[in-house]
């Protein structure tokens, strides 16, 4: 996509600043609060593993099986996202978003009887959608539940801008990249401090006695 459709607000609704900003908030907050929580990651299925295979050289199998589920589940999430854009087109992200909404709800619900169930496969599945369904900012690809990819658009960007014989837009490109990892960190800084700041017993919330 072009400058020029950008200027001419020719941005599909799923790929405006405001929604991907968004969406990376809640990818950081959701990667903090299940490794806080649970001791996998939602999101970063790299580090989960990565964290698989140093238990399972080291013989820990209890330790390296505890990362397998968060992994299946992510892989289920990629499927469910995949029939989605295949089923409904220019849908799948409207859909997708209140699939999670629905998900999220009833993983608040369960957390207290079934925590790992729900806090470990719902979330890693909601987090899955997300990563395959909303994959762009203005035309450009990008990621909302990881900061790797989008740091090195951030830097790629300042470098051409520096070493001139930058596109058009390129300084444009840097600072929403840049504000995407900025703005990931921010969701995890969040997501890790409610134990601490809100100092809230889960049982006092009324889904809590559902």
């Amino acid at each position: 996509m072009s400058s020029l459709d950008v200027a001419a607000g020719a941005v599909r609704r799923d790929e405006t600043v405001e929604t991907v900003l968004l969406l990376a908030f809640a990818g950081g907050y959701i990667d903090a609060y299940t490794w806080i929580i649970h001791g996998v990651m939602a999101n970063a299925q790299t580090a989960n593993l990565i964290f698989l295979w140093i238990y399972a050289t080291a013989g820990d199998w209890t330790r390296a099986l505890h990362f397998g589920p968060s992994l299946l589940a992510f892989s289920f999430g990629i499927v469910i996202a995949a029939w989605l854009r295949r089923a409904t087109g220019e849908r799948a992200c409207t859909i997708s978003t209140l699939i999670e909404i629905l998900l999220l709800i009833a993983i608040g619900i369960l957390h207290n009887r079934l925590p790992d169930l729900a806090g470990t496969l719902g979330i890693s599945c909601v987090a899955a959608m997300q990563t395959a369904i909303f994959t762009k900012v203005e035309g450009v690809v990008c990621n909302t539940v990881m900061a790797t990819g989008n740091l090195r658009q951030a830097i790629e960007s300042v470098f051409l801008i520096v070493s001139g014989g930058a596109p058009p837009g390129t300084l444009r490109r840097s600072g929403i990249f840049a504000a995407l990892c900025a703005v990931f960190g921010l969701g995890a800084a969040v997501g890790a401090s409610p134990p601490r700041a809100f100092p809230i017993s889960r049982s006092e919330f009324p889904w809590s006695r559902w």
